[in-house]
């Protein structure tokens, strides 16, 4: 499934074949079966790479990269409240806070994408 960023939404779109209705019984279930292998097949790619890559999660993981995202919008936030404090608005400015906004924006991403791989069972949780 991919997803789509605009601004600050998310929308998730389904890009995954769905067979005609209107082919025969024996033949949808055939490529329900095909489709069900090559989705097991990228469930074993994700749990072996990242298994090895991560090894694990546990509640002091996910409370490191909370911090770090909560970090990283208190830092984005306090810049945006300085830069409307400061009366002159510079493009360097303007440039620091967009970088703020995108590192606490990459954090959040991160630490979602660590929850749905627990969530999935490519990585486990202890």
């Amino acid at each position: 499934m991919s997803s789509i960023r605009t601004a600050s939404v998310r929308r998730i779109a389904t890009d995954h074949f769905e067979p005609d209705t209107d082919s025969d019984p024996q033949a949808q279930r055939r490529l329900r079966g095909q489709l069900e292998q090559i989705d097991y097949t990228a469930y074993a790619a994700n749990r072996e790479v990242l298994g090895q890559s991560l090894s694990h999660a546990d509640a002091a993981t996910f409370q490191r990269m909370a911090v770090a995202a909560a970090l990283a919008r208190a830092q984005w936030v306090k810049e945006a409240l300085s830069l409307s404090e400061a009366g002159s608005i510079s493009p360097l400015r303007v440039q620091r806070l967009a970088e703020l906004r995108s590192a606490f924006e990459e954090l959040a991403e991160a630490y979602e994408a660590l929850r749905r791989m627990v969530e999935r069972g490519y990585l486990p949780y202890r």
